[in-house]
């Protein structure tokens, strides 16, 4: 019987399928325990990624909750207003409608769907045609015929109240994953009922009588409703639950092209 022929040896290469011995044949020092616990071969160096105590503030981010960009903070920072809750949510606007169409333009860009309940809807009507009409964009009611919207956590609703000096009680109500901005041009009889129910007041330019109503009702100091007549347009006060932040709300491009350019007067 012919004998079975053994294999030669072959003598191994560094990087072929074995660690590179040293020139004695042994391995180097540890390296065979990371091989043998299945570290592998040793990679390329890096330098660890470290900062000091003073460096780790840089890394703070200028997010707030989810929901709709309002501006920006005296320190550049975005303002956020989080209309998409799942808890009854009520915003009072006492200001322009060129602020509550911009709004209404990036809450739509959120998901949520906007019912708009108004007395002039011809002023929204640019605004329809640009988001989209129909359960999923943006509807216009006459005043009190909002239906039932369907809120849901997967379709998020926003109804905008542009119903003049005085507006009726709604039919719909703020509840869970439905929040509702009431608009007023001005202050008249029903805006300290709104002003109080409202979990965030936005106050834009008013005249000096006005602005001292406002600083009683929601406990505004001197201080910070005397500037109310001087605001520029595109400027708000919002206040909520002791916090206020004056707020610039910048267009994009877009939105200077289908409103035009900030202003507070309709």
């Amino acid at each position: 019987m012919a004998a079975v022929p053994t294999p030669a040896a072959h003598p191994r290469t560094p990087g072929a399928g074995s660690p590179a011995a040293g020139s004695d044949g042994t391995r180097p020092a540890g390296l065979a325990e990371r091989l043998r616990t299945g570290f592998g071969l040793l990679g390329p160096r890096h330098p660890r990624h470290t900062l000091s105590v003073d460096e780790f503030d840089t890394l703070a981010l200028p997010i707030g909750d989810d929901g709709v960009v309002v501006g920006v903070t005296g320190e550049g920072h975005p303002a956020v207003l989080g209309v998409n809750r799942p808890t009854p949510y009520d915003v009072l606007l006492i200001g322009g409608l060129w602020t509550a169409q911009v709004l209404a333009l990036r809450a739509a860009a959120t998901g949520a769907r906007v019912a708009v309940e108004t007395g002039r809807a011809q002023h929204w009507a640019q605004v329809v045609q640009a988001v989209g009409g129909g359960q999923s964009g943006m509807t216009v009611h006459d005043v009190g015929r909002v239906p039932p919207l369907g809120a849901s956590a997967g379709s998020p609703v926003l109804v905008i109240r542009d119903c003049g000096m005085r507006p009726p009680r709604g039919r719909v109500v703020s509840a869970p994953w439905q929040s509702v901005l009431t608009l007023l041009p001005y202050l008249s009889p029903v805006a300290p009922r709104l002003m109080r129910q409202a979990r965030v007041v936005g106050v834009q330019r008013v005249s000096p009588d006005e602005a001292a109503e406002i600083g009683r009702v929601i406990g505004l100091p001197r201080a910070e409703y005397e500037p109310l007549p001087t605001l520029a347009d595109g400027v708000t006060l919002w206040c909520a639950d002791g916090d206020r932040r004056y707020v610039v709300t910048q267009p994009t491009d877009a939105e200077v092209g289908l409103l035009g350019v900030a202003r507070r007067m309709d």
